[in-house]
């Protein structure tokens, strides 16, 4: 029979996707549909003294509309739950006494069509105080600056500190040590479907109905109960197909959470909301804003003795609902900082700031500055003691034979195989015969004179990082980061037409999971692929997890839930058709949606009469069986769970205009054993491509004040395919097996390295140029700035 888990089947879900047939949120139009608009601030910081809807309310085809105060009696404030110590303001769905971000909700508009309530916004008359505005970490942390919020003693919303070894020793004991901060500006996830929700709510029945564009459906339908007051039972949260996310889509926003209020005061008519791509770019959530203060100790062979870390987050306006990103950032960050080099002695500060801005979200790879942060320390290593970055990369790290071993803040280092990576990078990306080229390039810019015919040569880079992400990680991964990881649990029944449905609580936005764990259901029963069929997004159905989609777990868990279960179902089948058959169950075995007694194949019973017998002639069954075939499998990972990469990136300078073009890329990965190929490849990429945006296109911009600047994408700039180069992706030659299910994540990776590739690349360009690459941000005009040619603005 047919394997199909290692190959690369066409997705499940393309033929419905690709045809129009996907059932996406603004696909769906129930009958007696009302549409929202909502009221926002221009301003970025300002007191709100009065809001008349007068005229909004007498406008044809106005349902209804509601200010902050009108809609309390229907929705709870929001309060953020974080760790001990962090600041969590109480703030309602609508702004009412303040607005604290351009594009804070004031009001929300409900009527006949989407045009209708946007003109009736227009009519919505707010009075507002305009006050000083936080749009940087500087003023945020300003002693005599403005507050955000007035209840608070201070801008900052956490603190936290953390020593590992002796940093004190090991700088003492250096040869050399360097200062430096880093700047990581802020981007937004743009996924290509926008925020969108459809509420209603049942008085008959207390019940309320969410349907919507998130990753997952137990959480959000735990804060949707909470905040209407209504029973977790009572609600329910129904998917569809999702657009993409990037982590965007992980928490309900304070819009989605007005329009369930607004839906519970309409009771009985469902309530419509897309966002806008200008809403989605100025406060559907924004990410990356990281600045850290880096101190390193360093010996003269390159090898890093100690760290010294003050990483500053610029954490947005408001915590978002759900969960608190902002702190959990900063303990990734601490936690994963060595990666797989030998960095045992070294101390790191997080501090998350309020600021006039969107809430700050997770973006693929949340934790990615420690990558960013240690591989631009590497460089700079190198660049002080004159040695190849590569090289120093190679004496940090640790020993082939160090593993398994743990990272110093406690989870378990295995399975990794870094190492044969760069090796395998050296070769395939042949970063020997781009030297050469690069010194023949410079050697020609050297001699070439001005007006002389010919041209000069091309000022080429080349910038190489390795890393590793939790993908999902080791079982001692999770309490390191400050919670428990539950197991992943999958549901199954084989229906009594011989097909098997399985339910995962996965919540799929692009990542092919109806493809991926109908592969490994298939071969683990013995059936087709067109015998599978895969069930998500429904809080109705999907087993009960509040994680959802993300953080590079499904490829592990999910997969693992899912194996143990089809094998559970497996299992039940030989139990029955053993007994039918008069055989051992042990010598059962399903091929081709058969099962059959191994040996004898005239002794076969096809998938579709033994599940009919179960279910319908449940008296041929074992004694004590209860009628059908069903499963439940609860996985946990095991050893390991560490994905690895080392990403190649290549590129060429324009001199005169600043522009960046990225050449070439080349990875080379570790994640294990591969379900799908093309899936993995495409997860890669994908994650590579917004890892060049974010580096050379991307960026939110904000003014000192906070006003946002960036709302269309004539000012927010994204990569098209025009801009990214082919991008070859190898794997290692003998990955290391540290449990059954060997797959791993990939979904973070791309994104990770990236960043880190292309600035190492530039910053190598513009060596002749003595530059120094300190921010990540990299447009045409900060090149120029580099090089000289123009003068730096701030």
């Amino acid at each position: 029979m047919q394997r199909f888990t290692g190959t690369r089947v066409t997705r499940v879900e393309d033929p419905r996707i690709l045809t129009g047939g996907g059932n996406y949120i603004d696909d769906r139009n129930p009958p007696g549909l009302g549409h929202a608009a909502f009221v926002r601030s221009p301003f970025a910081h300002a007191r709100v003294h009065s809001i008349d809807t007068t005229a909004a309310r007498a406008h044809p085809g106005v349902i209804a509309v509601f200010t902050g105060a009108e809609l309390g009696p229907h929705i709870a404030p929001i309060v953020t739950q974080g760790p001990p110590g962090m600041s969590c303001p109480r703030f309602t769905c609508l702004a009412t006494d303040k607005v604290r971000m351009v594009g804070d909700p004031v009001a929300l508009v409900i009527a006949e069509s989407r045009a209708v309530a946007e003109d009736a916004c227009e009519l919505v008359e707010v009075e507002y105080e305009e006050l000083a505005g936080i749009g940087s970490i500087e003023r945020a942390l300003a002693p005599d600056g403005p507050r955000i919020w007035d209840d608070l003693d201070s801008n900052v919303l956490y603190e936290e500190a953390a020593t590992y070894g002796d940093p004190d020793a090991a700088f003492a004991a250096a040869a050399h040590t360097i200062n430096e901060t880093f700047v990581q500006h802020r981007i937004t996830n743009c996924p290509m479907e926008t925020r969108g929700v459809i509420a209603t709510y049942e008085p008959g029945r207390n019940h309320f109905t969410y349907m919507g564009t998130l990753q997952g459906t137990q959480m959000a339908r735990f804060v949707i109960s909470t905040a209407l007051s209504l029973p977790a039972t009572n609600v329910d949260v129904v998917l569809g197909d999702v657009g993409g996310s990037f982590g965007q889509k992980s928490s309900i926003g304070h819009e989605e959470l007005a329009v369930c209020g607004a839906a519970k005061a309409l009771a009985g008519r469902p309530i419509k909301w897309i966002e806008d791509r200008t809403e989605n770019l100025s406060v559907g959530g924004q990410a990356r804003e990281e600045t850290v203060t880096a101190q390193v100790a360093f010996d003269a062979d390159g090898r890093i003795r100690g760290l010294r870390l003050d990483m500053v987050l610029a954490g947005g306006a408001y915590p978002i609902a759900s969960a608190p990103i902002t702190t959990l950032v900063g303990t990734l960050a601490r936690v994963l900082v060595p990666g797989a080099y030998d960095i045992a002695d070294y101390s790191f500060r997080h501090r998350a700031v309020f600021t006039n801005k969107a809430p700050y979200v997770a973006y693929r790879g949340p934790w990615a500055i420690e990558t960013w942060v240690r591989e631009r320390v590497l460089d700079r290593i190198a660049r002080e003691l004159g040695l190849d970055p590569v090289e120093v990369r190679r004496r940090n790290l640790l020993a082939a034979d160090a593993f398994p071993c743990k990272l110093p803040a406690g989870p378990t280092l295995a399975g990794i195989t870094l190492r044969a990576a760069l090796d395998k990078a050296e070769r395939v990306a042949d970063w020997a015969g781009f030297r050469a080229e690069q010194a023949s390039e410079r050697a020609r810019r050297a001699v070439a004179q001005p007006g002389q015919p010919g041209q000069p040569g091309r000022v080429l880079g080349l910038g190489v990082v390795s890393f590793i992400e939790p993908a999902p990680g080791p079982p001692d991964y999770g309490p390191s980061i400050g919670f428990t990881l539950p197991p992943e649990r999958a549901t199954a029944r084989l229906e009594v037409d011989g097909t098997l449905s399985v339910y995962t609580s996965q919540a799929p936005h692009g990542q092919g999971h109806e493809t991926t764990l109908a592969q490994l259901a298939a071969d683990e029963l013995g059936v087709s692929m067109s015998a599978v069929r895969v069930i998500h997004s429904d809080s109705r159905t999907a087993p009960f997890s509040m994680m959802g989609t993300g953080g590079s777990r499904s490829a592990t868990v999910a997969s693992g839930s899912v194996i143990g279960v089809a094998r559970a179902v497996r299992d039940q089948v030989a139990e029955i058709v053993a007994h039918m058959l008069e055989a051992n169950p042990t010598d059962i075995e399903v091929v081709d949606g058969v099962a059959r007694v191994k040996g004898s194949p005239d002794k076969a019973m096809p998938l579709a009469q033994v599940a009919m017998t179960a279910w319908l002639a449940p008296q041929y069954l074992p004694p004590g069986r209860n009628p059908g075939i069903e499963a439940t499998f609860d996985f946990r990972a095991g050893d390991g769970g560490w994905t690895q990469s080392v990403h190649s990136c290549f590129v060429e300078v324009d001199p005169e205009t600043g522009v960046v073009k990225v050449l070439r890329y080349v990875v080379v990965e570790d994640c294990g054993d591969v379900i799908n190929p093309a899936i993995v490849e495409g997860q890669i990429r994908g994650g590579i491509a917004q890892g060049i945006g974010e580096v050379l296109y991307e960026h939110s911009a904000y003014d000192d004040d906070g006003t946002f600047k960036a709302g269309t994408f004539m000012d927010y700039l994204i990569p098209s395919s025009m801009e990214i180069p082919s991008i070859e992706i190898h794997h290692v030659d003998a990955t290391v097996v540290t449990q059954e299910v060997n797959f791993r994540g990939v979904g973070e990776g791309g994104a990770i390295g990236a960043p880190a590739a292309v600035c190492s690349a530039v910053e190598d360009a513009l060596s002749p140029w003595n530059a120094k690459v300190v921010e990540q941000y990299l447009p045409p005009s900060r090149v120029l700035e580099l090089m000289g040619v123009i003068p730096v603005e701030r």
